[in-house]
C-alpha cells in the first residue's frame, strides 16, 4: 500500500534504499530522517504579507491632503538681479516695455477653498493679559479699532495713537485678516512706539490666507465674541471706505447688532476730519451713535435772500461725523418768488453726502392764516414744530435766516455735545442739569439790543512763550452765559420739552389771571429776537440754566450773523418798522448807545480753518468748572450767585403766575421735562 502512494523518483530509487548497510543495521540507517521541506501554504502567506505592506507604504505615501497645505505661505523669491536696459543719453530707459518683460511674474496667490473650524493660535494670551483694564465689567475705559486691510490699519494706527497719548481711555488694537505679517513689524512700518500706549491683539485665524470669504467673516464675529467677553469696548472703530475687506466690516456689524454695542465707521481722510474725536473719552465714544440733531429755520417775510445763504452753507457743510440731520422750514404764509425757485431745486440731504436709499430729510412747513401772527402764535407755532422722541439723545438747532455757517460747524457741536452732555466727567458732576444750550454764535450785545456785552477773559491752560499768543488765548475765552439766544443754538432735548410746556402753562396763566402780573408782560428781549426767546430767557431765569458761548478764535469758525439783510420778526414788523434807530432829539448818551450797536453789529467773518486748528490749547475744551459765568445782565458771577438769583426770581414766578404757597412748593417735585412745579393754580 505504502508504493502505491510513493512518487516515480522514489521508486527509482528504491533498490538503493533497501540495500544492506556495511553495519548490517538493516534496511536503514537508525538516525537517518528525511529533509522538510517548506508547505505551499506558508509560502503563500509570506507573499500575502508582503503584498499588503507595499499597499500599505503605497497609500500613506500619497494620502491626499484634506486640509491647507502647510507649505502655502507667503512664497520667498531671490534676489534675482535683472539686466541692465540700454538706456539714453538722458538715463531713461529707450524701451520701457522690456523691463515689465524681464520683471518675475509673482506667484498665484493660494486658493481661498478652506473652511473649516476657526481656530485664534495667539488672541488668548493678549485678552488674559489686559485684566488691570477692567474689562470684565460693563463700563469701562477700553476702546477697541479693528482691521482687517494693512491700509486700513495704516489709517487707523495714527488715529488710535492720538488717542491713547491722550491718556483718557485704554486704547487697543486687534488684527484681523489673511495677512501674515508680524505685529511687530507693522507697528514699526507705521511709526508705533511705546508712547502711543497701544495694547495690541492677534485675532488672525488659523489658515487665514487659504480661507473662504464666508470663514473669514466667522473668524471675525468669533474674535470680537471673545475680545467682548475680557474687553468690553465701549466703542468699536474701524475704517469704513472701500480699503477695508467686506468680510471685516459684515462681521463687525453683525456682532455690533448683537451686542448692541457702539460700531464707529469712519470715513475716509478721517485722520483729517475726525482727530477731534481723540479728545473724546470712553464713555462719549459710547454714545456716537445714540444721539440725533435735528434743524429748525423759521423764515421771515422779505428774507429770501438771508434765507437761501443759509441753505446753501448748510448745503455746504462736512456732515461725515454722524447721520444726516432732518430740516425743517418754517415758511410765511407770503413766500417770495426766489425763494420758491430755489426751493424748487433744493436738494437735501446734500449732494456730496451718501445717500443709497435717496431717502428726503425736508420738511417744507407752510403757514395757512394770511394774517400776521402775534407774540403768542409765533412762540406756540415754533416750539410745535419739533418735539424730540427721546429726550436724552434727541436734540435741535435752532437757525436764524440772518445767520451763516461754516463747513466744519457740525464738527463742533457734535464734539461739544459729546463733551459737555455725555463724557463720563459730565455725567459724575450732572452738567446736563444746567446746559440749556450750546452756541455757534459770540454775542456783543445783551439782549435788550442796548448794552454792550463785556466778553470775559481766561488765562491759557498751557504757558506758552509767545506772550502775545497767550494773551489772544486769554481774550477769546469761551463763556457760559445765562440768557440763550434765536440766532444759532442747539438746544438740549429735555431744555426743550421743559421750555415748550413751560409756554403752554405760561399762556394759559396769562388768560386766565385778570389782571396780568407785570412778570409777564415785561419785555426784556429786544423785538429784533423772535418773541419766544422770551420765554427762554424767564425759563434759564428760574431754573438758573446756563448756554455755552465759544470763543472769538472758535466763532470765526462756526458762524456769523449778518446785519445788512436782516429783518425783524413778524410779530413785531409793524411795531420795528416805524421806530428810527436814532430821533431828532435824542441825547449825547443814546447817540453813543446807537453808534455802539451799529459798530457791534458788524458780522464776524468766517475763517476757512479747520475745527482743531482753530481750537486753543491744542483742541482741548475747557470744563465747566473752568469757564467763566455770566448773569443775562453781563456780570460776571459764580455758581452760588446763580443758584440764588435762579431760587429768588423762581419764588417770586411761582407765588405771582404760579399761584403757589409754601405748602404746595413742598409737595410739587420737580420733573426734568416738565414746568408742572412752577403752576400750583393750574391743578
Amino acid at each position: 500500500m505504502r508504493g502505491f502512494f510513493m512518487s516515480d523518483e522514489e521508486l527509482g530509487k528504491k533498490d538503493d534504499d533497501h540495500k544492506l548497510s556495511k553495519n548490517g543495521g538493516g534496511l536503514r540507517q537508525p538516525n537517518w530522517h528525511p529533509a522538510r521541506v517548506p508547505p505551499r501554504r506558508s509560502l503563500r502567506r509570506i507573499g500575502v504579507v508582503l503584498l499588503v505592506a507595499v499597499v500599505v507604504y503605497i497609500f500613506f505615501k500619497n494620502i491626499p491632503v484634506l486640509g491647507p497645505d502647510p507649505r502655502m505661505r507667503r512664497p520667498i523669491y531671490p534676489d534675482t538681479k535683472l539686466p541692465e536696459l540700454p538706456t539714453t543719453n538722458d538715463g531713461q530707459n529707450r524701451n520701457p516695455s522690456a523691463l515689465s518683460r524681464l520683471m518675475p511674474r509673482p506667484a498665484a496667490p493660494p486658493e481661498r477653498i478652506y473652511n473649516g473650524p476657526v481656530r485664534f493660535l495667539e488672541l488668548a494670551k493678549s485678552l488674559h493679559a489686559i485684566s488691570a483694564t477692567r474689562g470684565g465689567t460693563m463700563i469701562n475705559r477700553n476702546v477697541l479699532f479693528a482691521a482687517s486691510s494693512l491700509k486700513s490699519a495704516a489709517t487707523l494706527l495714527p488715529i488710535a495713537c492720538q488717542m491713547g497719548t491722550e491718556l483718557k481711555n485704554y486704547v487697543h488694537f486687534t488684527l484681523m485678516g489673511r495677512s501674515d505679517i508680524d505685529i511687530q513689524e507693522l507697528r514699526k512700518l507705521n511709526g508705533i512706539d511705546d508712547s502711543c500706549q497701544i495694547i495690541f491683539h492677534d485675532a488672525r485665524p488659523d489658515y487665514g490666507q487659504s480661507s473662504t470669504d464666508d470663514r473669514m467673516e466667522t473668524a471675525v464675529f468669533r474674535a470680537m465674541h471673545h475680545t467682548f467677553i475680557y474687553m468690553h469696548p465701549q466703542a468699536i472703530l474701524v475704517d469704513g471706505s472701500n480699503d477695508e475687506d467686506s468680510f471685516l466690516i459684515r462681521g463687525v456689524q453683525q456682532h455690533s447688532r448683537a451686542k448692541k454695542s457702539t460700531l464707529i465707521e469712519l470715513p475716509r481722510r478721517a485722520a483729517k476730519k475726525l482727530m477731534w474725536l481723540t479728545k473724546l473719552d470712553s464713555q462719549a465714544l459710547r454714545m456716537w451713535n445714540q444721539n440725533h440733531i435735528d434743524i429748525l429755520i423759521q423764515a421771515v417775510p422779505g428774507a429770501s435772500g438771508s434765507l437761501i445763504r443759509l441753505l446753501r452753507s448748510l448745503n455746504a457743510a462736512d456732515y461725515t461725523s454722524s447721520s444726516v440731520p432732518h430740516l425743517t422750514i418754517e415758511l410765511p404764509h407770503d413766500i417770495d418768488s426766489p425763494t420758491k425757485r430755489f426751493l424748487e431745486t433744493f436738494t437735501w440731504p446734500p449732494a456730496h453726502v451718501p445717500n443709497p436709499t435717496n431717502a428726503r430729510f425736508l420738511s417744507l412747513r407752510h403757514r395757512i392764516p394770511r394774517q400776521r401772527m402775534n407774540e403768542e402764535e409765533s412762540s406756540a407755532r415754533l416750539l410745535e414744530s419739533f418735539w424730540p422722541a427721546q429726550p436724552t439723545s434727541s436734540h435741535i438747532l435752532v437757525l436764524s435766516p440772518q445767520a451763516e455757517l461754516s463747513p466744519d460747524f457740525f464738527h463742533y457741536l457734535r464734539y461739544s455735545l459729546l463733551e459737555y452732555r455725555y463724557s463720563s466727567t459730565a455725567m459724575y458732576q450732572h452738567w446736563d442739569r444746567r446746559l440749556f444750550g450750546i452756541s455757534l454764535e459770540q454775542p456783543h450785545q445783551l439782549l435788550n439790543g442796548k448794552d454792550a456785552l463785556f466778553l470775559p477773559t481766561l488765562p491759557p491752560l498751557r504757558t506758552k512763550s509767545d506772550s502775545d499768543r497767550a494773551e489772544d488765548e486769554a481774550e477769546s475765552a469761551p463763556f457760559l452765559w445765562q440768557a440763550p439766544t434765536s440766532n444759532a443754538m442747539l438746544f438740549m432735548g429735555e431744555k426743550w420739552m421743559e421750555l415748550h410746556d413751560f409756554v403752554s402753562r405760561s399762556l394759559e396763566a396769562k388768560q386766565k389771571l385778570d389782571p396780568v402780573p407785570e412778570l409777564l408782560n415785561e419785555k426784556l428781549v429786544s423785538t429784533q429776537h423772535p418773541s419766544w426767546l422770551e420765554h427762554a430767557l424767564r425759563l434759564a431765569r428760574i431754573r438758573g440754566y446756563w448756554t455755552l458761548y465759544p470763543g472769538q478764535d472758535i466763532a470765526t469758525n462756526l458762524a456769523t450773523v449778518h446785519s445788512e439783510l436782516h429783518q425783524v420778526p413778524e410779530e413785531y414788523a409793524d411795531q420795528e418798522h416805524s421806530k428810527p434807530l436814532l430821533s431828532d432829539d435824542a441825547s449825547e448818551e443814546e447817540i453813543e448807545n446807537v453808534r455802539q450797536k451799529i459798530r457791534d453789529g458788524v458780522e464776524i467773518p468766517l475763517a476757512p480753518v479747520s475745527l482743531l486748528d482753530s481750537l486753543p490749547n491744542d483742541g482741548y475744551l475747557r470744563a465747566f468748572t473752568d469757564l467763566p459765568i455770566v448773569s443775562w445782565t453781563g456780570e460776571v458771577i459764580n455758581v452760588a450767585a446763580l443758584s440764588s438769583s435762579a431760587a429768588q426770581y423762581a419764588t417770586e414766578f411761582k407765588g405771582k403766575i404760579g399761584k403757589c404757597d409754601d405748602a404746595s412748593n413742598e409737595q410739587k417735585a420737580r420733573e426734568t421735562t416738565s414746568a408742572q412745579d412752577l403752576f400750583c393754580g393750574a391743578d
